[in-house]
């Protein structure tokens, strides 16, 4: 939406240190794990790896072993919320933050409705409550209990909609670091020990999303979020907020007090997994993947890591380990020059330190390389 007062215009590198500030990405804070959990409302997770990179490429001196005792000890889970997909949330979020986007999960079961023709909600409900607080149940029992009491309906509808209609968390040791484990799921209150909140305004909501990904418009939160219908919520909180314009037009809101660093902040090179937040956040993504790199961090379903270079999206990377030996592959999507070369492969050789167990690295340059083999 263009903005309607002559607000100041914040370019596209402005918006790029705003949010890498914000996403702890300009520079590595020294704020714990579940902290920086909470501040960025949540980690990406439909694979248990990326929440860990995600953490590493922000927190100076974060250890996977940080994030795993976390979800040890319940005090982070797994669990469908934004988009209708797996985030890694504080618990406190885990029973605010579903609750909040629960509009946007009754959306999606309405594309399974023709597999779930005489199906009763409210009873599927109940009946997939009671067995996974009974104990944690995965997918497929879940499915063949659901189908005993209507063997008509479309077993992955039955599923879907125990997934939308219950805060459903998928139990450890699944993304637990370093260990395996099938996906099993019990409710969050039951994992958690208390109720989910009632469904809260957005409002703060809006504030923290700010925090951690402003200055945005109403369109990138509801992009964010998964959620429709939150100019109200925008408009009731513009007293308190400063308002900007992208170089589009579009209407930007902030927070006063957040950092709005020089565009010409330096910005050190950053290994970002898969889906990670600050690729996301937003419904125009410009201000991290330059226009024409748009769609080339991922083929179909299949999306690569990615690499920032002075802050915005330069390449694709993956790791691969033989031996002892731990090789990150950089692809450029564009020219790189010897000094960011140089600060890539340190980057890369701290990641491998922490990330692997690997006691030998090597980093490569290619030009070429079909992440998909």
């Amino acid at each position: 939406m263009a903005a309607k007062t002559n607000a100041p215009v914040l370019s596209s590198r402005a918006l790029n240190r705003a949010t890498l500030e914000r996403q702890l990405l300009l520079r590595r804070s020294t704020v714990r794990a579940k902290e920086a959990v909470g501040h960025l409302l949540g980690l990406q997770a439909q694979n248990t790896k990326p929440p860990y990179y995600q953490l590493h490429a922000r927190l100076d001196g974060f250890r996977p072993d940080q994030l795993s005792t976390l979800m040890e000890s319940r005090e982070v889970v797994r669990i469908v919320t934004l988009r209708s997909t797996i985030h890694t949330h504080t618990a406190d979020d885990a029973l605010t933050l579903r609750p909040l986007v629960q509009a946007s999960r009754e959306r999606e079961l309405k594309l399974f409705r023709a597999g779930l023709v005489g199906v009763d909600l409210d009873r599927l409900a109940e009946i997939s409550k009671e067995l996974v607080e009974e104990r944690p149940r995965t997918m497929k029992e879940l499915r063949e209990t659901l189908l005993g009491h209507w063997p008509d309906a479309d077993p992955q509808a039955l599923s879907v909609a125990a997934r939308c209609r219950l805060p459903l968390v998928q139990v450890t040791p699944r993304g637990l670091w370093g260990r395996s484990g099938q996906v099993a799921l019990t409710t969050a209150e039951h994992w958690l020990g208390r109720p989910s909140e009632p469904v809260p305004a957005p409002d703060e909501t809006v504030l923290r999303y700010l925090a951690a990904f402003g200055p945005a418009s109403v369109k990138d939160m509801q992009v964010w979020a998964g959620l429709t219908r939150l100019r109200e919520a925008f408009e009731r909180l513009r007293p308190q907020l400063l308002t900007f314009r992208d170089e589009n037009g579009v209407e930007l809101f902030d927070l006063p007090h957040a950092p709005r660093p020089d565009p010409d902040t330096p910005a050190p090179p950053r290994f970002l997994p898969e889906f990670d937040n600050v690729l996301l956040g937003h419904a125009d993504r410009s201000r991290v993947i330059p226009p024409a790199y748009k769609g080339r961090n991922g083929k179909g379903n299949q999306a690569y890591g990615s690499l920032l270079v002075d802050g915005f999206l330069a390449a694709i990377w993956r790791l691969d380990t033989l031996g002892d030996t731990a090789t990150v592959t950089v692809q450029p999507l564009g020219r790189l020059g010897g000094a960011e070369r140089e600060e890539i492969t340190e980057e890369a050789v701290g990641m491998l330190a922490v990330m692997t167990d690997a006691t030998a690295y090597d980093v490569r340059f290619a030009s070429f390389v079909d992440f998909g083999d």
